[in-house]
């Protein structure tokens, strides 16, 4: 396929930048607010043309249709501290004007059948260009860190060991994704309670000084 990569690729790079900045700047407005964000940190990455290349032959996906079937050639990723924290980024990115949101799976409540959670979005942005507007599919996949660690170290076993895993390592490594959502829901649990301890002494502040 003669295929200009890196002028196909451009921008996908330049809307991975832009989202970044503008997730980050998420971030930001409610650290100066002094609220809880429910962003940690954002990761993106180009998929790599022989990433592409391999993807094609296996779906078989034509180069005419390449930008519009292959849906993560721009690929962000978005770390959440607690559980809850996942869906509330899922809103602030369903209010976005700036979007058009294609489709959405969540795999944290329906993991894979490997054990796998995130919530992915992919979505129609309108990114502009010196030729003019183009929209362009971006894919972002919204996890916890736990999710992430565990996706992480089971990315990097599945890629040196390209097999299909025996049953025995199948099995351990589905109850190591149990294992992490537990610890999700439980962090999650003793955020919830240390919040509304919180309130309740905010409150009670507010009591005493109406008294006075």
């Amino acid at each position: 396929m003669s295929q200009n990569w890196e002028l196909l690729l451009f921008p996908y790079q330049q809307a991975a930048k832009e989202w970044k900045v503008k997730l980050r700047g998420i971030r930001k407005e409610f650290q100066l607010q002094d609220e809880h964000s429910p962003i940690e940190f954002v990761t993106s990455r180009i998929k790599s043309v022989a990433s592409i290349q391999e993807k094609m032959k296996r779906r078989n996906i034509t180069p005419e249709r390449l930008t519009e079937d292959m849906e993560d050639l721009c690929g962000l990723r978005i770390m959440c501290p607690f559980l809850d924290d996942v869906y509330e980024v899922v809103q602030l990115l369903r209010r976005r004007n700036d979007v058009e949101i294609v489709s959405e799976r969540d795999y944290v409540n329906n993991e894979k059948e490997s054990g796998y959670r995130s919530y992915h979005i992919v979505f129609r942005y309108p990114l502009q260009l010196v030729t003019g507007q183009r929209e362009i599919l971006v894919e972002i996949q919204i996890r916890t860190l736990a999710m992430n660690f565990w996706a992480t170290l089971e990315h990097s076993l599945n890629y040196k060991h390209p097999d299909v895993f025996p049953p025995d390592v199948h099995q351990r490594l589905q109850a190591a994704s149990e294992t992490a959502f537990k610890l999700d829901e439980e962090m999650s649990q003793i955020h919830h309670e240390l919040a509304a301890a919180d309130a309740d002494a905010d409150e009670a502040t507010k009591d005493d000084k109406g008294e006075q």
